[in-house]
């Protein structure tokens, strides 16, 4: 039968996307016979060869390699207890600073206090899920004043954009520093932190359907002016 869902058609669990042998299951679905099917709500993908489905609900599960923004939520001896928004512990280690730090000479919530917050490296997720993060990587930074907003973990791509393309459009058209976490944590700051705020979260609500980038262009372009905002 070949092809029985196209990209970004929506699924739902044990959905059959494709019947052939010249596709591989990827992110969400799994192989049966000679079908694929989907594992979740979502939207499908194709990758060349990969099938993946693109969920539209979740919360946050952590990987080596994420980028993300967490809460300081305790000062340990050894290091920091951070709130990552998911179900598991997060810990930013001694080691995982830029500076050599004795902790018993130097009180660690000077470094990093109860309730600061940080842009930070997952490095490691063990067999229990313990989360071990770095502040080492370049872009990794405390923050300072600014807007946090949440969103949907799996609707990241689609604020980000293909190659960055949504969120640098949304950082242009609101004169705003925007870091993204990969768990969903968004910290903005800048000349219109509102419309930015309400373009990402309109994103999310609306990631699914066909011709969103246009949509928030011209929601940025519209309100912005009403704002004041100089517009390119």
């Amino acid at each position: 039968m070949g092809i029985l869902k196209k990209e970004r058609d929506f699924v739902l669990p044990g959905d059959k996307i494709v019947e052939s042998l010249d596709y591989l299951p990827g992110k969400n679905c799994f192989r049966d016979g000679n079908s694929i099917y989907s594992k979740r709500v979502g939207l499908v993908s194709f990758k060349g060869r990969v099938i993946e489905v693109i969920p539209l609900t979740g919360m946050y599960i952590p990987e080596p390699g994420d980028m993300i923004i967490g809460e300081i939520k305790d000062v340990q001896f050894s290091g920091w207890a951070v709130d990552i928004n998911s179900p598991y512990q997060a810990f930013l280690p001694l080691s995982g600073v830029r500076e050599f730090i004795d902790p018993a000479k130097m009180d660690l919530s000077k470094v990093y206090g109860i309730g600061e917050l940080i842009y930070a490296k997952v490095t490691s997720v063990g067999p229990s899920k313990g989360v071990n993060l770095s502040m080492r990587d370049p872009s990794a930074r405390k923050f300072k004043n600014g807007r946090i907003i949440k969103i949907t973990p799996v609707k990241v791509p689609r604020v980000i954009g293909k190659k960055g393309s949504m969120i640098n459009l949304i950082k242009e058209r609101t004169a705003c520093r925007i870091y993204v976490g990969q768990n969903g944590v968004i910290w903005l700051q800048g000349e219109n932190e509102p419309l930015a705020a309400k373009a990402i979260k309109m994103i999310e609500e609306m990631s699914h359907i066909e011709g969103l980038t246009n949509y928030i262009e011209n929601l940025l372009k519209n309100e912005g002016k009403i704002k004041g905002q100089v517009m390119k």
